[in-house]
């Protein structure tokens, strides 16, 4: 039944409405993970998922001295390709853990907009007119919906406990994510094209635009931490694109624009549901 449904959802790219919304849900995910409530919690989710202190990710050894003129000591740390293959195991678990969550939303939303064909317009515009305020609400134009509610204080569970912190987070920081799950959300829901099928698919692409930077970052923690620094320092250019791009996605569920785009797109690429 789910590989049904994930082939009918391919199927729908023919439309247009796929080729369109899944770089939206791909960005969108990426700007959750640029976001001030995510980027300078990923060090400590990290550790806190692979079982290594921060200096573990970042080296393979550590020099200890006493002083001049006393020896130095090196203090042992897992070798890389242990500690490589360590924080790919445990960061792929944490991601998968939060993927399941948002993965079942967007299939619960897809089904759901399937029945709704005969509301189609009024759908849209609600679905857009919600994006509209996410994004506002995203860029801090609407402080009543900045409200987090997040685990403050993270459980030490190391690999075996990943799949199980990152259930947590998929579900303690959907206000944080809400902004743009939420308007992936509505694209899953979209009674034109909507099937359980295709809002799995946009929410795994979502998924991919967090989870991927996430265990990048993992992998390369060093050079990651010297980019997180960059991205913070830019954080006002960050925010207001990723607000822009959840106002502009509302204003054209709302006008219904959107569609007109994914039938251009259908007609501009005839062959697509082929190649796929």
């Amino acid at each position: 039944m789910i590989f049904a449904s994930a082939s009918t959802a391919f199927e729908h790219a023919a439309s247009g409405a796929l080729i369109l919304a899944i770089p939206v849900a791909f960005l969108a995910g990426l700007v959750s993970f640029l976001s001030p409530c995510v980027l300078p919690l990923v060090p400590a989710y990290l550790s806190y998922v692979t079982g290594l202190s921060a200096a573990d990710l970042a080296a393979d050894t550590q020099r200890i001295s006493d002083g001049p003129g006393t020896a130095v000591a090196v203090e042992a740390r897992p070798r890389p390709g242990r500690r490589r293959g360590r924080v790919l195991l445990g960061s792929v678990l944490f991601v998968s853990g939060f993927s399941s969550v948002f993965i079942l939303f967007g299939a619960f939303f897809g089904a759901v907009g399937a029945h709704l064909d005969a509301h189609a317009t009024v759908v849209d515009q609600i679905a857009g007119a919600i994006a509209i305020v996410m994004g506002l609400a995203f860029m801090g134009w609407l402080p009543g919906f900045q409200r987090e509610w997040r685990f403050h204080k993270l459980p030490a569970l190391g690999i075996a406990g990943a799949p199980l912190l990152g259930l947590a987070f998929g579900v303690g920081w959907t206000p944080c994510t809400g902004p743009t799950l939420g308007v992936v959300l509505g694209l899953a829901g979209d009674p034109n094209t909507a099937t359980a099928g295709r809002g799995a698919l946009l929410t795994a692409v979502y998924c991919m635009g967090l989870g991927l930077p996430f265990v990048l970052a993992g992998l390369a923690f060093r050079k990651a931490l010297g980019a997180f620094d960059v991205v913070k320092r830019h954080y006002a250019v960050v925010v207001r694109g990723g607000g822009l791009l959840l106002v502009a996605v509302g204003v054209l569920l709302v006008t219904g624009e959107w569609n007109t785009i994914s039938l251009q797109l259908r007609n501009a690429f005839p062959g697509f549901a082929t190649a796929v």
